[in-house]
């Protein structure tokens, strides 16, 4: 009646305390809070130098100079490229060691080149001999990392959410902990100070400590919270409890199996966690392009440098090289990406979608397989009254109840609420029963009318030896419900059965999924037969029963070890785990903290029709970021040749003014292409 949906209460040891938990739920906060102050310090920085410095060579109408000005452009350059430019430099060399070059590497190239050779042209314009004036890149240094600062705070600034998974599973314990000693006094210690083998005190309400084994008392435990299970369960001598479940209105003595990394919650944690650093490696379409790029342009440039240095000596060898490697790094690449996800993020919000993760998006046109957890998620997680039935000739069905909701009235079991609730729908005048006592993990007693009636399951009545009729139990339990008995003088009167229902829309999800070419699959840790019922009643879905946390992540592995692409959706903690190792995490917004912060993609509105909206965004926001790749960096195809001079036989040569032109026309296409982006 009040099992454990498929989970092993004896794997369960001790949590993590708050103090032991990993933190840092700010830190991606601080980090774009450092990328937005980073953007406005190189930008009042990069105005004088716009003013003060040629636009590759091009007096611009708005430009000025004055006695000294050089060295002013000079001293701002240099404090841009070390102060704006660091976080790519930082980010090229982390690059370069994994030997793996992408984005940042291109930045880092880009700025590096245009700043030294800056300087160079500097040293020879203002101490040689040399009469020839030597064009520096001090105009495209600045704007290049204004606009390459501007890119990534837009995109941090769009998927940015200050929460943190790990934290929220330290939140779910409580600080304190009331430990009972030999003597029986009790006294409060910090949580991350428990140890094995000492018994604690949970009074009602509270959150239970830690993983344990209840030594004495009687409660019925919401492990909702933990695992996204809605049904509380009854906890007595001798049952295992979860630290973070949430205690009924009993008392329970409970003594500690485990501490530390034993825990149930840091297990769940450290799934999650090994799961996000796997995660978080996913290379980018926009590192791919930069990747290429970055070879093609210094393949082009060393090889243009020694052509031209025979050809036409030093100057124009070093001219033609730097010339190819700061065009190719254009500013539109800088903001190719993100305005796409700036724009995306804006339609999601706008149709119940939370964007937590860009690489989601990216990752929609390879998923084809779309795991589902079943309570919370396709079913409703409230409990109903589905069939109320007697088996008594002088009561009738609403009497039945009308017993049930009086001796339930005092009780605030999940259960008893869906009794309740029926009761209160139909209108009935529910009794107040006398004497009502719990009967240690079976139900409950009590008197009414003069007799004493008794609310129990089936494996009371089978222990007892009680008849009953075994065939409707069957056909009952094996719909999905739970079902409870009502006994009066050894002999059954009436049975309520109670079960989830389906979420309106969750047919329609499945049966739209497959019509997509995705297969669906159901995931729970519910039993098989009432998993089975809910499958029949979606359709074509595959099911997964009596399922762990790490059973789910595992079946994620599985499934991406056959080589497919993995979605997950759920909402509860046990769901964590496999939200983070998927491919993209889809979470129910009405879910957990806890698994809203390990997805990378929220249901706002917590319908699971949303899912198909969100898979139409992923693909066509995946469209824009590769044209808008093609537009931020494709024209480098002809333009990077023609700046080395493969054309130079013929008398053109691609001059830095021509290349800075087309650089700024494709700035202004890749921003006006990412708005066109619709739903």
């Amino acid at each position: 009646m009040h099992d454990m949906h498929g989970m092993n209460d004896s794997t369960h040891p001790m949590a993590h305390g708050k103090e032991e938990m990993p933190s840092g739920g700010m830190a991606g906060m601080a980090h774009m809070g450092n990328m937005k102050r980073r953007f406005w310090i190189a930008l009042m920085a990069a105005i004088p130098v716009f003013i003060l410095s040629p636009f590759m060579g091009l007096n611009l109408p708005f430009q000025a100079t004055f006695p000294g000005s050089d060295w002013l452009v000079l001293g701002l350059a240099s404090f841009l490229y070390f102060y704006g430019g660091q976080p790519f430099l930082s980010g090229a060399k982390q690059e370069l060691e994994d030997r793996n070059p992408a984005m940042m590497t291109l930045i880092a190239m880009g700025i590096s080149v245009a700043y030294i050779y800056s300087l160079y042209a500097f040293i020879v314009n203002h101490f040689s001999a040399s009469s020839v004036h030597v064009m520096d890149f001090f105009w495209e240094l600045a704007s290049l990392i204004v606009i390459m600062l501007l890119g990534h705070w837009i995109e941090m600034n769009a998927v940015m959410n200050a929460g943190n998974v790990l934290e929220k599973m330290a939140a779910l314990l409580p600080g304190t902990a009331h430990v009972v000693a030999e003597a029986g006094t009790v006294s409060d210690i910090a949580v991350a100070e428990l140890k094995e083998g000492q018994t604690v005190l949970v009074r009602a309400g509270e959150k239970i400590p830690a993983d344990g084994q209840v030594l004495s008392g009687e409660s019925a435990v919401n492990e909702a919270l933990v695992t996204g299970e809605s049904k509380a369960i009854v906890k007595t001598t001798g049952d295992q409890v979860i630290g973070g479940a949430v205690n009924g209105d009993g008392s329970l003595t409970v003594k500690v199996t485990g501490t530390g990394e034993t825990g149930y919650l840091a297990q769940v944690a450290n799934l999650v966690s090994q799961a996000q650093a796997e995660k978080s490696k996913a290379e980018t379409m926009a590192d791919r392009v930069s990747r290429w790029l970055f070879y093609a342009a210094v393949s082009v440039g060393v090889i243009a440098f020694f052509i031209w240095l025979g050809i036409a000596g030093l100057n124009t060898a070093l001219t033609r090289m730097v010339t190819v490697l700061v065009i190719a790094c254009p500013h539109a690449l800088g903001l190719a990406i993100p305005l796409v996800v700036a724009r995306s993020t804006s339609l999601a919000a706008a149709n119940g979608l939370l964007i937590r993760n860009r690489q989601a998006v990216e990752a929609v046109k390879k998923i084809d397989v779309i795991l589902m957890d079943k309570t919370g998620t396709l079913t409703a997680g409230v409990f109903q009254v589905n069939h109320v039935v007697s088996f008594e000739n002088s009561l009738s069905q609403t009497a039945v109840l009308r017993l049930f909701a009086g001796l339930e009235q005092a009780s605030s079991h999940p259960l008893a609420t869906g009794i309740l609730t029926a009761a209160k729908n139909q209108n009935l005048d529910i009794p107040t029963a006398k004497s009502v006592t719990t009967i240690p993990g079976v139900g409950l007693k009590g008197t009414l009318d003069g007799r004493e009636y008794q609310i129990v399951t089936a494996q009371f009545l089978t222990t007892h030896q009680i008849a009953f009729d075994r065939k409707r139990f069957s056909e009952l339990a094996g719909q999905g419900n739970t079902v409870s008995f009502l006994v009066t003088e050894d002999q059954v009167v009436g049975l309520v059965a109670q079960g989830d229902k389906l979420k309106p829309d969750s047919k329609r999800l499945v049966s739209e999924l497959t019509k997509r070419g995705l297969k669906p699959v159901m995931l729970t840790g519910d039993n098989e037969p009432a998993a089975q019922k809910v499958a029949a009643q979606l359709g074509q879905i595959e099911v997964q029963a009596n399922l762990k946390p790490a059973d789910k992540a595992a079946v994620v592995q599985q499934f991406q070890a056959d080589g497919h692409h993995v979605m997950m959706v759920g909402d509860g903690i046990n769901d964590a785990p496999s939200l983070a190792r998927a491919d993209v995490g889809v979470a129910i917004g009405a879910g957990t903290d806890v698994a809203i912060d390990s997805a990378d993609v929220v249901l706002v509105k917590s319908e699971p029709q949303d899912i198909l909206k969100f898979l139409s965004l992923g693909r066509a926001t995946t469209r824009k970021m590769v044209q808008n790749l093609w537009w931020g960096a494709g024209y480098n195809v002809v333009a990077i040749p023609l700046a080395a001079g493969v054309l130079a036989g013929i008398g053109f040569v691609l001059s830095p003014a021509i290349g800075a032109v087309v650089m700024s026309l494709s700035t202004v296409v890749v921003a006006i292409n990412a708005m066109t982006l619709h739903l």
